[in-house]
């Protein structure tokens, strides 16, 4: 398999129900991008996270349902297993259980596994607001459990980047305005 069809050089591409070509600036190609971008940090992300194995696990399972996403968005009837977006919170909880309670805002860093886990949530809230777009413009039906999971996941990332913290004992930083 050729790893270029160049089927997309005059600025076009196709999504997996549709014979019709659209602009590779058009809303679809836009959150599938986004999408992809969060998928490729979060291998980045997890790389750098060696030797938190829960971190390790957590994110390559997001990449997994990140896939089902991106497929869903480009016309895929696959779906994500039941009962996702309740496992995400479980875990978000039992993260919670083990850091301080949050007291405001806190300044991204400390570590650089939070920062980077920082950078993923925000780009997570990206790739969210990309794929709502989609859904608001009529463009692709965004299954309930798959708003859910991408809402969720932000919160999710963001907790971990609070534990990455925490397991090294990094206070977090509030800003001081």
């Amino acid at each position: 398999m050729a790893l270029f069809s160049g089927k997309g050089d005059n600025g076009t591409t196709d999504a997996i129900d549709s014979t019709d070509r659209i602009s590779k600036a058009s809303p679809l190609p836009e959150a599938l991008g986004t999408l992809d971008e969060l998928n490729a940090f979060l291998g980045f992300v997890r790389v750098r996270a060696q030797g938190s194995e829960r971190t390790v696990q957590i994110i390559r399972d997001t990449q997994e349902k990140l896939f089902i996403v991106q497929a869903q968005l480009a016309g895929s009837p696959l779906a994500l297993p039941e009962g996702t977006v309740a496992a995400m919170e479980e875990a978000v909880n039992g993260i919670e259980d083990e850091i301080p309670p949050l007291k405001g805002f806190s300044i991204a860093g400390g570590t650089e596994l939070s920062a980077l886990l920082d950078v993923a949530r925000t780009n997570a809230r990206r790739a969210e607001r990309r794929a709502t777009a989609v859904h608001d413009a009529g463009i692709r039906e965004i299954p309930v459990e798959t708003k859910a999971y991408l809402n969720r996941l932000s919160s999710l990332l963001f907790a971990l980047a609070r534990l990455a913290n925490h397991e090294v004992g990094v206070p977090e930083e509030n800003p001081r305005y």
